[in-house]
Parts: structure tokens; C-alpha cells; sequence
């Protein structure tokens, strides 16, 4: 999102590098040229988009090109509509599904097939969305990072942040993309539940102290 605040500090670098190694490794077991994507899932203010671009930096410090893509660009509803059509369908309308997947799966289609793509940027300042163009054949592999970003198919690495929006108030304050309202407060809960119903599809967990194990580690300590 283009006028988006990150916040990345030293835990996300730490998580990142630790990410990276996983990556570069199971790449090195894949075929030559293999269209390799990493998801990162978790509620707001978790840090997805702050570990995404820490973990894009890393790989490129392996000479690795990477793309990030943040999927809470693709809303089917746009930004100066979505209160709204929130409050005229109802808080069971808020989820997954507000998620245009059909879109999100041309992006990755174009990635694999080494396309160029038309991407929507939302813009946070005008709240409009932006049509950017990339090309993918000069991109090696792609971070889709969002709240529901480890549902989309052919993901080859799922890492879901284990914090939940009670725990991360303090950054969702500081980035102020939406005042904290009884009305916001509802979404985040129900954004909450979705967010939660994904976890058993990761790979990696990133836990409350933000260090990376895998799902089996994290299993096992529960």
C-alpha cells in the first residue's frame, strides 16, 4: 500500500534472516528457475508487511530479486466504500471473502508464467486504488503478505505471525491507518476469528516472541 507506516526493528530482521534460510534451502531442492512464493499471514499490526520487507531484503542480499505483494490490496470493495458496505451487510460479512480471490490467483498465475501483471495499489492519503504495472519474468520470487494471504494456492511457504490484535494495540495505534472505534473494534474480532481459522495451514510459525519454529516445533510445545 502505497503512504503504508512501517515499523521494522530488530525482531523482524531476526525473524527474517531466520525465514531466509528456510527459503534459500528449500529452493536449492527445486528445479532451475523454479517460481518460488512465501505467504505471510496474521492480524493487524502483527508486523506482515514489516517481516515481508525484511525478509525481501534479505533474499536480495542473496542475489535473489524479489517481489512483495500485500494482499489487502485486493479487497472487492474499495477503500472509501468498505465502511459502508460493512455496516449494511453485517459483521458476518467481514472475512475471507472480502478478499477478491480471483484476482489474487491471476497475480500468481502471472508470477509462474513470468508475465507481466497489473497489480491494484491502494493509496492510503486519497484512499483510491492505483493500477501498477510489473513484469515477473525479472523477478525470481514473490512475499504475498495479508490477513488471509497463506489461503491463496501455490504458495510454497506459509508463515502465520502468532499475535493476536489485543497484543499488537500498541502498533495499531502508532500506524493509525483506522481510529480504534467500538466499530473497528468489532471488525478486528471477527477479522480475528478468520485469521485464526488459517493457522493450521503454515509451515513456520512466528511466535509471541517473534522467533521462528516450525508447525511441529510449535505443536509440540503446546
Amino acid at each position: 500500500m502505497l503512504g503504508d507506516i512501517l515499523l521494522i526493528n530488530d525482531m523482524h530482521k531476526e525473524a527474517a534472516r531466520d525465514i531466509c534460510v528456510k527459503v534459500m534451502a528449500d529452493r536449492e531442492t527445486r528445479e532451475d528457475r523454479y517460481r518460488y512464493v512465501v505467504g505471510i499471514s496474521g492480524e493487524s499490526g502483527s508486523g506482515k508487511s514489516e517481516l515481508a520487507h525484511a525478509l525481501g531484503t534479505c533474499l536480495k542480499q542473496n542475489n535473489i530479486r524479489v517481489k512483495v505483494i500485500h494482499t489487502d490490496n485486493y479487497y472487492r470493495i474499495q477503500p472509501l466504500l468498505r465502511e459502508e458496505w460493512r455496516r449494511n451487510k453485517g459483521f458476518d460479512q467481514i472475512g475471507i471473502n472480502e478478499y477478491d480471490w480471483i484476482k489474487i490467483r491471476k497475480t500468481l498465475r502471472d508470477f509462474k508464467e513470468e508475465q507481466e501483471c497489473m497489480i491494484p495499489c491502494i493509496d492510503l492519503i486519497p484512499e483510491q486504488v492505483d493500477k501498477l504495472i510489473t513484469d515477473f519474468s525479472k523477478v525470481d520470487l514473490l512475499i504475498v503478505d495479508g490477513l488471509y494471504a497463506i489461503k491463496a494456492d501455490d504458495i510454497d511457504l506459509r508463515v502465520f505471525i502468532d499475535l493476536t490484535y489485543h497484543e499488537t494495540k500498541i502498533n495499531q495505534i502508532i500506524r493509525m491507518k483506522e481510529a480504534l472505534s467500538d466499530f473497528r473494534l468489532n471488525i478486528l474480532e471477527k477479522e480475528h476469528q478468520a485469521v485464526v481459522s488459517l493457522k493450521p495451514m503454515a509451515d513456520l510459525i512466528v511466535d509471541k516472541s517473534y522467533q521462528v519454529v516450525t508447525m511441529e516445533d510449535h505443536i509440540s510445545k503446546d
